[in-house]
């Protein structure tokens, strides 16, 4: 039996799950998402905690029972607290501006690159260095944070560019000079 799978997910107040067969909606205080799930997988909701069963030990419902229970976990945390996710910049002359709803990022190229949010993202320019991205869809927030870090990934040599903050960059020693003799 899955180890994730297997453990119930406890609905919260304030938070109200509707699920119709393979279908999941939820709805809570930061808004609402829904889903539609495999249909070998059974989804069901009794006395505010949902739960995911698998039809049989088969490889693939092995991995879907895992994925679907995270996903609807993951439904019922985002309209309730939502998701978040902090990139840094570095470097020198690098930066953010917010502009609206997106945000323009001058990282070292000859030209500004603006990221424009999709529906139910919420991009913020905390400083000129650092930008949140938030949203109740944690799958939207994940993608749109890495399309941003992709913009300039984090070179290992000055460690300049775009990071996840707090994340490590291992560094590599530049160019041995060697004595002309």
């Amino acid at each position: 039996m899955s180890r994730i799978g297997k453990q119930p997910i406890p609905v919260p107040d304030g938070v109200e799950v509707k699920v119709d067969g393979s279908h999941v909606s939820v709805k809570g205080p930061k808004g609402e998402l829904a889903r539609s799930f495999d249909g070998d997988m059974s989804i069901a909701l009794d006395d505010g905690v949902v739960s995911v069963t698998r039809p049989s030990d088969e490889p693939r419902h092995r991995a879907l029972h895992g994925l679907t229970r995270t996903l609807v976990a993951n439904m019922v945390t985002g309209v309730r607290d939502g998701f978040e996710k902090r990139l840094e910049i570095q470097g020198v002359g690098y930066k953010a501006d917010q502009k609206g709803k997106a945000i323009v990022l001058n990282v070292g190229f000859s030209h500004p690159v603006d990221v424009e949010p999709p529906e139910g993202v919420e991009l913020k320019v905390e400083s000129p260095t650092l930008i949140v991205v938030s949203g109740i869809d944690k799958e939207k927030v994940g993608q749109l944070a890495a399309e941003i870090r992709g913009v300039r990934p984090p070179e290992p040599y000055k460690g300049k560019g775009i990071r996840y903050l707090g994340e490590y960059v291992r560094r590599k020693a530049g160019k041995a000079t060697v004595a002309a003799g």
